[in-house]
């Protein structure tokens, strides 16, 4: 009795000496991930800049009403939240940009970009239900290229 009450002790106690660090971990990566670096003022003050936020607040505020009615795992719900990371990786690309070459963040670039986003969240909705070989996935994709050649032109 007293022996399996030792071994069951030695496992509880192996598992929390592993459990602390782990969280630990996690939470250290977590808040790595959550602060982006800073974006120069020129930057942030691009036309190009100011579309992506116009939309990503439009979906913040679409998100929050459909959050009133419907749950995490609804699939606008899901897709609204797809596109707002891809305008928040958009924003934090922007960053790498130096002042000089801010001239190049036009309205043209942002509204490229905002359609962009859209585009990839469509093509993940339709990859999430058909193969690559299927029309509709094809279709999404050449469009998406098209739009990729573009901005990579500008930029």
């Amino acid at each position: 009795m007293k022996e399996a009450t030792l071994t069951i002790m030695s496992v509880l106690l192996l598992c929390l000496c592993f459990a602390i660090p782990a969280s630990g971990q996690l939470r250290g990566r977590k808040s790595e991930t959550s602060t982006p670096p800073p974006i120069a003022a020129e930057i942030r003050a691009t036309p190009a800049y100011a579309e992506v936020v116009l939309r990503k607040t439009e979906l913040e505020s679409m998100l929050e009403e459909l959050l009133v009615s419907y749950q995490e795992e609804f699939p606008k719900v899901r897709n609204t939240r797809y596109e707002l990371g891809l305008l928040e990786a958009e924003l934090a690309g922007m960053g790498r940009f130096t002042k000089d070459e801010a001239g190049k963040l036009t309205l043209a670039l942002g509204k490229l970009i905002v359609r962009r986003a859209e585009l990839r969240t469509e093509y993940w909705i339709v990859t999430s239900k058909y193969d690559d070989t299927h029309p509709d996935t094809k279709k999404a994709k050449r469009k998406l290229e098209i739009f990729d050649k573009a901005i990579k032109d500008i930029i």
